[in-house]
């Protein structure tokens, strides 16, 4: 991974003693003249011993190992550099691999051949911007590529003996229980945002509890919830929000509990504390955030003909743009343009149920007539086309052909749970419900 080797280097000096001989010459017939000259040696050796040992002159064995010459080279020399061979390449809009591979000076072999491990190798088919790779080099081309993938998850390709291998490491990822309560005062959204939730968490919070609450009609002012959800860390910083484990929404005085629940098998969905799905096969409206604008009505006086005439739907009115939800999963049976519905879609769900979305502005991209579309799939997006005089969907439910009011019928549940999984699923909700239990003992009055 990427780091900087640091190299320790030391200087060597060597010494090369100088070899002197101190001792006096052999006298065989000292004459007036040798003498003269043994007396001013020793002299000379006594007083070069005297200056010595006061420091002023040091003796030839105790000779620096360099002269001031020497070391001032020295000094001059530079120190070998440290050289980080990982490079970080942080990406630019519509830049790709093979721009980055030539901007780095790699070859493009290396970039083929990584593209060509297929995997999670092929998303560097698309980068973001902002995204940063780490690269490591040298002179024979690419040795290393870290990238990641998402938040939890990162890609490391190296370089072997056998060619280029990737492998995805997943990050250790802590999760955090987290508590929060709110009250409904004028909109459930204005609630979550007191309660410190973000729109995705208020979303869920309406997901879990979309089959029996209709927040576009049903919610009143005093209506309460309180959520157990999780969050994320990651090396100690917060991600973001995690899943909703538990939570309470109180409904005109009706308490709905839910816990999450993931059986042995990996299917996971929201129970009620009796074991029953909260998830039924449709959900209350196609919006998250809307209002009503039109109710289902034999008799209503049209806007734009001025003529009294049945409203065979809903209308729920949303800026213009809003994603619009399959309210359950099903077939496109008809899409494209139909009178003064405008821009039309119709879902077929099994032999009894159709549903129908009108006034799109446009429809998803990728559909067309025979998809199948899943429960809470977005299918378009909220317009006013055909005859509308503002941005809103009119929503249809229709069973054996015969039209119903949307937020009225008795929408049919889902399967209920296995037996074999009740035990555990007891044991598994129970410390969610009680924590509840404990959140809603601290919201009461105290009594003095």
């Amino acid at each position: 991974m990427p780091g900087v080797q640091t190299v320790a280097t030391a200087a060597r000096f060597e010494s090369y003693p100088m070899r002197v001989d101190y001792s006096p010459a052999p006298v065989t017939a000292p004459t007036t003249g040798r003498r003269s000259f043994l007396v001013a040696a020793l002299v000379l050796v006594s007083v070069g011993s005297m200056m010595t040992q006061r420091g002023v002159l040091k003796s030839p064995q105790s000779a620096p190992e360099s002269t001031p010459l020497d070391l001032a080279a020295d000094a001059a020399a530079p120190s070998p550099a440290i050289v980080d061979p990982w490079v970080t390449v942080t990406v630019r809009p519509g830049q790709t691999l093979s721009q980055i591979f030539d901007q780095e000076r790699l070859p493009a072999q290396d970039w083929m051949r990584i593209l060509a491990l297929g995997g999670d190798a092929r998303r560097l088919l698309t980068l973001r911007a902002g995204q940063q790779l780490q690269i490591r080099k040298d002179g024979a081309g690419l040795q290393e590529l870290v990238a990641p993938l998402d938040e939890l998850r990162t890609l490391q390709i190296s370089r072997t003996d056998r060619g280029f291998e990737a492998i995805s490491i997943a990050a250790d990822i802590e999760r955090r229980p987290t508590f929060a309560t709110g009250t409904i005062t004028s909109t459930l959204w204005d609630a979550c945002q007191g309660a410190g939730l973000t729109e995705n968490a208020c979303i869920r919070l309406s997901d879990v509890f979309g089959y029996d609450v209709d927040f576009g009609r049903d919610i009143r002012v005093g209506d309460r919830f309180a959520v157990i959800h999780e969050d994320l860390y990651k090396n100690g910083e917060r991600l973001r929000e995690g899943d909703i484990l538990a939570a309470e929404f109180v409904n005109q005085g009706h308490s709905m509990r839910a816990v999450r629940y993931m059986d042995p098998q990996g299917n996971i969905g929201y129970y009620t504390p009796e074991g029953q799905a909260l998830r039924k096969q449709f959900t209350k409206a196609p919006l998250d955030f809307f209002r009503i604008t039109s109710g289902f009505s034999s008799a209503r006086w049209h806007p734009i003909l001025n003529v009294m005439r049945a409203h065979r739907g809903v209308d729920y009115a949303a800026p213009a743009g809003s994603p619009i939800k399959a309210t359950g999963s099903g077939r496109i049976e008809f899409m494209g343009w139909k009178g003064g519905y405008g821009r039309v879609l119709m879902l077929r769900h099994g032999d009894r149920y159709e549903t129908v979305y009108g006034h799109l502005s446009r429809f998803r991209s990728g559909l067309g007539v025979g998809s199948r579309v899943k429960i809470g799939d977005v299918i378009g997006y909220v317009g006013m086309s055909g005859l509308a005089t503002a941005p809103h969907v009119h929503y249809e439910f229709r069973v054996n052909g015969k039209h119903v009011d949307p937020r009225r019928v008795v929408l049919p549940r889902a399967d209920a749970m296995p037996r074999q999984y009740v035990d555990n699923f007891r044991a598994a909700a129970a410390p969610l419900f009680g924590q509840l239990d404990a959140l809603d003992r601290s919201r009461a009055p105290q009594v003095n």
